[in-house]
């Protein structure tokens, strides 16, 4: 019997410098590849103002670009097989910033939602390629502060997006959201081909491809995300076109997993799944997904909805959760060498979940300091939370797999910010409606307090509109009308809050299900 002999991982033997210059760079593609989600969040109606778009048009600022980076990147695998990995995150540099050019040079909406698409579906390949990186040049600890790295910046990205497109949007213009990214996209495209040295091109991938399958999948991910970013505005399935996508995605979908399964070289390898750690590490991906999405969603919505504030006061109000995170990354750094990373995430879950728990008594009132706490909090768990999930996820699996792995584990994240946005967005549209009835039953005859109130108001509208009674009192009943249906929608807010908080609760039961991962051995060419 012939004993196994380990070999060095690749990429173990090169300096420790090169590494992590090569890992960093990479990571400031990924970066910007993320920020650039939100970047435009609270921005969005300068930007239409800008190109004379409507509210329903100007969302798709956003939504194109999500559509196209949710398709590329559980393809980023096999493209990074076929031309190599440092030329396609290159070529993704090199895209992304052209892209970014031509956004910021739009002329009307349309070449907007065209060219962010382009810049979503350049870029979108960075994202899944950083983890791999990390897992071929790091072994052990160092791993576990690469992962720290990768959850930080994959959390960080979106909460600082909304405050930094906020402050360049009232500084500048809404044209240097995407400017910005000239100088660190041609820092990227330069500096990954001299640095980056992991693997090497192999075209005869594109003879025998699953070009099927990639179609399948591309279907089928555009329309779900089509489906979700829209539906909760035209009503779901009472819209035709929502009906038809989401069909469409049903089919294509069901397809593209019998493909899957069945072709030999498949786009994505979904038998990675059997793997019980990287089952429930995409379950727990998905599930952070809906948090870190959801609530830099939810949060400038009430800010802007309800206090009525600024781009650049709703970036300064939730950019203490930045500074939370931050603080958090050398605590668990030194916590990860000593503790097993399974009950580090439970603690970042359950900090998650107290969190969003702290969100729920929201009044109209609030502003940076009642947000400060639970803004704190979700701050501090994110770091908790998604760097050992990386670890846990993907740590375990064999170099060979590593690729289609990441790229799956990355699709899961985004679908659950997306499936959590749609959820929270059908929240707001249905319960808000259902709040203002329930509000508006004890507004009566028999309510002293309002029909005091409305003497009050009505006899001070009336005195300036020189004495007009019933003109006071029409004034005095629309604010009310506005006070209620204020009332209704901080009260749908705190639903949707409580709807995530529950989410993560069961979350937080499951992470004893996960294994212990030990670092993967790639055996000598004689073993057997």
């Amino acid at each position: 019997m012939k004993t196994v002999i380990a070999q060095p991982v690749p990429g173990s033997d090169l300096p420790m410098a090169k590494k992590v210059l090569a890992f960093s760079v990479m990571c400031v593609g990924f970066f910007i590849a993320l920020l650039d989600i939100q970047i435009v969040s609270a921005s969005l109606a300068d930007i239409g103002g800008g190109l004379s778009a409507g509210p329903d048009e100007i969302s798709w600022v956003q939504t194109s670009y999500l559509i196209a980076e949710i398709i590329v990147i559980p393809l980023s695998a096999w493209l990074s097989r076929v031309i190599s990995t440092h030329w396609l995150f290159s070529f993704s540099a090199i895209g992304f910033t052209i892209t970014s050019l031509m956004c910021g040079w739009a002329w009307d909406i349309k070449s907007m939602i065209i060219f962010r698409a382009l810049q979503g579906f350049l870029g979108g390949s960075m994202i899944p390629t950083v983890y791999t990186s990390a897992f071929y040049y790091f072994q052990n600890h160092q791993r576990i502060i690469a992962a720290a790295v990768i959850g930080a910046l994959a959390s960080l990205a979106p909460t600082l997006g909304p405050t930094i497109g906020g402050w360049i949007t009232d500084n500048y213009s809404w044209h240097w959201l995407f400017f910005i990214n000239l100088v660190p996209g041609i820092f990227v495209a330069v500096l990954v081909p001299l640095l980056v040295k992991i693997d090497q091109a192999d075209f005869s991938l594109l003879k025998g491809a699953d070009y099927l399958g990639m179609i399948l999948l591309g279907v089928s991910l555009g329309c779900l995300e089509y489906t979700l970013e829209e539906g909760p505005r035209w009503d779901w399935f009472e819209d035709n076109t929502i009906f038809a996508t989401a069909w469409i995605s049903i089919v294509c979908g069901s397809a593209f997993i019998w493909r899957a399964l069945t072709f030999k070289n498949p786009i994505v390898d979904l038998r990675a799944l059997k793997n019980l750690n990287f089952a429930l590490g995409c379950f727990f991906s998905f599930v952070t997904g809906i948090g870190l999405f959801t609530t830099i969603y939810l949060t400038p919505l009430f800010l802007g909805r309800i206090r009525g504030y600024s781009a650049l006061e709703i970036g300064e109000t939730i950019f203490s959760t930045g500074i939370f995170q931050l603080c958090a990354i050398p605590f668990y750094t030194v916590l990860a060498k000593r503790f097993d990373l399974r009950w580090l995430m439970m603690f970042g879950l359950a900090c998650f979940t107290l969190g969003l728990w702290e969100f729920t008594p929201m009044t109209h009132d609030w502003g940076w300091k009642e947000l400060l706490l639970p803004q704190g909090l979700r701050g501090f768990a994110q770091q908790f939370t998604v760097a050992p999930i990386v670890t846990l996820t993907l740590g375990g699996l064999a170099p060979a797999r590593l690729k289609s792995a990441a790229g799956l584990f990355n699709l899961m994240r985004n679908l659950g910010g997306a499936i959590g946005i749609a959820l929270c967005g059908t929240i707001l549209n249905d319960r808000t409606n259902l709040h203002f009835l329930r509000l508006a039953e004890h507004l009566n005859a028999t309510n002293t307090a309002m029909t005091e109130w409305l003497h009050q108001v009505g006899t001070h509208f009336a005195a300036l509109n020189g004495g007009d009674l019933i003109h006071g009192q029409a004034i005095a009943l629309k604010q009310l009308w506005l006070v209620t249906w204020r009332e209704a929608q901080v009260q749908t807010f705190a639903d949707a809050f409580l709807a995530i908080t529950l989410c993560f609760a069961i979350t937080t039961l499951m992470v004893p299900l996960l294994r212990k991962v030990a670092a993967p051995v790639k055996p000598s060419a004689d073993a057997h």
